[in-house]
């Protein structure tokens, strides 16, 4: 079974991405995602399909960083779905999949010695070298995925301060409102209905039978006399 999991950190992340870089190269994976996770290690979906995979299973990652919070979580993760012979891909750092994890050991694993006990050493010495450089090559790939997204952020203030400087407004003028559909509705009913535009209804009144809060109501009652 093939799965791919990805996670934003925030609510104001794109997860689609993630989704669409997987699903591109593999198509038939089953998506797992958190839509928001801050800094809790509370993780519904990540925790589901660790309980679910198998051995011969498949985990695809858009990026290491989506795996685990920081590096040596990473790793800890890495070796033990490696240990139950689950196969982790990274699109985004190809160089710590486990497949080239495996076929290093298979390759150095298959040297051999005439005296058994110093085999048994070398093979061992051999293994726990690689851990090390696996190790390694993890921390090498989350930083630099980390290192990317704090870029990416400041490249992002800098292009935002430059337009600030260009004298280009950013967001909403102040005292401007957001009107949706639903707004503009009520607005028009309040003001056939309220005694204090158009109407000979209570506040109260007006509210009942809106069905609205008092908070938007009062808020909408507002915006309407500032456009008086």
């Amino acid at each position: 079974m093939i799965y791919g999991y990805v996670r934003i950190s925030t609510k104001k992340q794109v997860i689609t991405r993630q989704i669409a870089n997987i699903l591109k190269i593999y198509p038939e994976a089953k998506i797992y995602q958190e839509i928001f996770t801050g800094v809790t290690s509370n993780r519904p979906e990540w925790n589901k399909l660790k309980k679910i995979v198998k051995k011969g299973d498949v985990i695809i990652f858009d990026s290491v960083s989506r795996m685990s919070r920081n590096a040596m979580e990473g790793i800890e993760e890495y070796f033990n779905f490696f240990e139950k012979g689950i196969e982790l891909i990274f699109l985004k750092e190809q160089y710590i999949n486990t497949e080239l994890y495996k076929e290093q050991l298979k390759l150095n694993e298959n040297l051999s010695v005439e005296d058994k006990d110093l085999n048994d050493t070398i093979i061992k010495g051999i293994r726990e070298y690689l851990i090390k450089l696996a190790e390694k090559q993890i921390i090498i790939a989350f930083n630099q995925s980390e290192k990317e997204v704090q870029d990416l952020r400041e490249r992002t203030k800098e292009a935002l301060r430059e337009r600030k400087k260009q004298g280009v407004v950013l967001g909403m003028k102040k005292g401007t409102t957001f009107e949706t559909k639903k707004s503009k509705e009520m607005k028009v009913q309040i003001e056939k209905l309220s005694r204090h535009f158009n109407g000979n209804l209570k506040d109260s009144e007006v509210i009942s039978l809106l069905k609205l809060s008092r908070g938007t109501y009062y808020k909408y009652k507002k915006e309407i006399i500032n456009k008086m």
